[in-house]
């Protein structure tokens, strides 16, 4: 009855490195009545992520570290999770490898979304690759966490054409407009 109501929301953390473009889409998409989240803490490894601006606009807490100290990073960071009763997190341009510890403490409640379509093009340049390869698509894939790098179970993907024009940053700009409606629509379906 609560789930129907829209009275209690999943409690998240967006992990970010970056200009938080994803981040700034899921929190407009957590405001909607009928979204399952609600973002209650951002979390970056740099103080020079441009997306914690959206921390003050949105009167959301944040927290940085830098992660120079893995063990002790991710203990701290674990302990903050718990103390703000945090049930899911996005990894939305968080450009840190989690620790097997700590994806199994939240084991099923880590996705991220990564500018590919996996199982193709893991890890970082995945642009750069599908234009080299002459690939006729590219996109993006929503999918759950696990220690072994972008091979957790996919949840959504979305396909994009690459044209013979495209360079790798005409294609991010492409993918990226993807992920912005592929993200919150993944998460709709982890919890229905």
């Amino acid at each position: 009855m609560v789930k129907l109501t829209g009275l209690k929301k999943i409690k998240t953390a967006v992990f970010i490195s970056g200009t938080g473009s994803n981040l700034k889409n899921l929190i407009k998409f957590s405001k909607v009545k009928n979204s399952p989240i609600s973002i209650d803490l951002i979390f970056s490894n740099t103080s020079k992520a441009k997306g914690l601006k959206f921390s003050n606009r949105f009167n959301i807490k944040k927290y940085v570290s830098s992660f120079k100290n893995y063990k002790t990073a991710e203990a701290k960071i674990l302990d903050l999770l718990k103390e703000e009763n945090i049930e899911f997190i996005c990894l939305a341009g968080f450009m840190k490898i989690l620790s097997k510890n700590f994806i199994k403490k939240f084991s099923g409640k880590i996705v991220n979304i990564h500018p590919s379509l996996l199982p193709k093009y893991k890890g970082l340049n995945t642009h750069i690759k599908a234009i080299q390869n002459k690939d006729k698509v590219a996109g993006c894939t929503v999918h759950f966490v696990t220690a072994k790098l972008d091979s957790g179970k996919i949840i959504l993907q979305k396909e994009v054409k690459i044209s013979k024009k495209d360079t790798p940053t005409s294609l991010g700009k492409k993918v990226l407009k993807q992920e912005h409606k592929l993200y919150p629509t993944a998460i709709k379906k982890i919890f229905n």
